[in-house]
């Protein structure tokens, strides 16, 4: 239970932090020069990252309930970042870049014939990002679906596979190409809607269910997503049509990520940990990625007068959810030489899921599912945080590289990576229950991507009944939207590895110089996994 005086502790700091603007570097006893790793583990505490999260909450308060990468509360959130770190002794740097800013004000979505039907949005459809505004209201063509195992699905990804779709809607499948390039080639083809089922080539989950993705660049007709078996129904419906209304906005705006390097330590020698610091425009992101924002922010605050031997840069990524935008941008500016400096990257996205699991990135590919292993160095990487789970006697689960988060440029310019995740919009299991307790069924993040990732999930909108029985699970370890218990565990995590890692590279085997032909093929391959195919 998250106790009267972690409130008191917390709270103080950011009223004052974000109502008054005097954002102060003060919290537990920091780790001093020469401290061990077990002490800088010690010295960030659960008070102290907290208090990061209700600034947060209180930034997306008087901003719209959103930090969103080009809206006020993410320039809110970049300054209170920023303005702490200079405090501390860091350099910072505020690196601007221009995105394709998307977001949706509503939708409906119902079938008109052959019998009336009406669908739930984010149950039985979901808006695609970057969709385009208007209504579409027509039959439904299939485009080139494959329905039986494997159902390798090429589906929209040439511009001969849309027949007879002019003035109708374009029913796609996932798989082979990015989602964008699928609603862009319907659109060229004068499809008026398109329709994007999932996949269906494995049993999981992530490719039967309701996903949630983003085509990228801005499309000119309304695109949503729906679930793999609505798909085959869609497909298996003679006579269908449909009707689709988004209301959406697509414009280009500017945006930052915040980059803060110490004073100590070898520059040739780059140790690097990021978190995307933006929201989705629905809420204010306090687990997706507060937390993980929180973390890095509270592990460099206490290490900010040490004397490490490598040089510690961390960065909050804008644009991470407009398809790691922020962190692309900044791989990509890199110079080759400057590119080689960087010994490795940690990423920590969602350290806080309320229905939560260990996740931690599978460098080696030991799970053999999904994408193989990360660069050389990520099962370094991996052993690290396994031994401080096994030292907590904590299981863990594998969480696969499938490039939905910012390590994805990094692993695909050659840089070893590694990380924790928590989980998003995939249920929790009966065994993932015998490991981690919490609720069978539900999703990792009741609450991902919506407005109630927030320190008040039930009054914006989350499930009472089901929020009420995570507490009773995790005897009221719920501070809002995140699992205290989690947080606090996967923090000390983040500050072991930093500090593993400030000291000491060894164990990173060396690697050459990126050459540009390698980079620039690997920033043309599409490396955002599930958020864009």
């Amino acid at each position: 239970m998250v106790s009267r005086s972690t409130w008191r502790r917390v709270g103080g700091v950011a009223a004052a932090a974000v109502l008054l603007g005097g954002f102060v570097a003060a919290g537990p006893a920091q780790a001093s020069s020469g401290s061990s790793v077990k002490d800088v583990t010690k010295a960030v505490t659960l008070a102290g990252v907290l208090r990061h999260l209700v600034a947060f909450q209180a930034i997306a308060k008087i901003s719209g309930d959103t930090r969103a990468s080009g809206t006020p509360g993410y320039k809110r959130s970049a300054d209170y970042v920023a303005t702490l770190m200079r405090a501390a002794g860091y350099q910072v740097t505020r690196q601007p870049f221009e995105f394709n800013f998307c977001t949706e004000n509503g939708s409906s979505f119902a079938q008109t014939a052959p019998a009336p039907a009406t669908y739930t949005d984010q149950v039985d459809y979901d808006v695609m990002d970057c969709s385009g505004s208007g209504t579409a209201t027509g039959p439904v063509v299939p485009v080139d679906l494959q329905l039986t195992t494997p159902n390798t699905s090429t589906s929209g990804c040439e511009a001969a596979d849309f027949v007879g779709v002019t003035g109708r809607i374009a029913l796609v499948q996932r798989g082979g190409c990015p989602f964008g390039q699928k609603a862009a080639n319907a659109e060229a083809a004068g499809a008026i809607g398109v329709i994007i089922m999932n996949q269906g080539d494995t049993t999981g989950a992530d490719r039967q269910d309701l996903f949630f993705g983003t085509l990228g660049t801005p499309v000119g007709i309304p695109a949503i997503g729906v679930s793999y078996p609505q798909g085959v129904a869609f497909a298996g419906t003679a006579g269908l049509t449909l009707s689709i209304t988004t209301d959406t906005v697509a414009d280009v705006r500017q945006t930052e990520n915040v980059i803060a390097e110490s004073r100590h330590g070898n520059p040739d020698e780059v140790v690097m940990s990021g978190a995307h610091l933006d929201s989705v425009p629905a809420g204010p992101g306090i687990n997706d990625n507060g937390t993980g924002s929180a973390g890095i922010l509270e592990t460099a605050l206490q290490m900010r007068n040490q004397k490490t031997k490598n040089k510690l840069r961390f960065a909050w990524w804008g644009a991470e959810e407009a398809n790691l935008v922020g962190s692309t941008f900044y791989v990509n500016s890199l110079s080759e030489e400057e590119h080689a400096k960087i010994a490795l990257y940690l990423n920590f996205d969602m350290i806080g899921s309320p229905n939560y699991t260990f996740g931690v990135y599978d460098g080696d590919d030991s799970d053999a599912t999904g994408a193989g292993p990360g660069p050389a160095g990520s099962a370094q990487i991996e052993a690290v945080f396994q031994k401080f789970f096994a030292d907590r006697r904590q299981f863990t689960a594998a969480s696969d590289f499938t490039g939905r988060s910012d390590y994805g440029p990094f692993i695909g310019t050659g840089i070893p990576a590694g990380g924790l995740f928590t989980g998003a919009e995939v249920e929790k299991t009966a065994d993932d229950v015998t490991k981690w307790g919490g609720v069978a069924g539900a999703a990792y993040d009741p609450c991902y991507h919506q407005a109630c990732d927030s320190l008040t999930p039930e009054r914006d909108g989350a499930d009472k009944a089901l929020y009420a029985q995570l507490r009773r699970a995790y005897k009221n370890k719920l501070f809002g939207n995140v699992n205290t218990f989690a947080l606090d565990t996967n923090a000390d995590a983040v500050a072991t590895a930093v500090a593993t890692f400030a000291k000491d590279t060894s164990s990173i085997p060396p690697r050459a110089a990126a050459v540009s032909a390698a980079r620039a093929a690997a920033a043309d391959r599409n490396s955002h996994g599930d958020w864009l195919s």
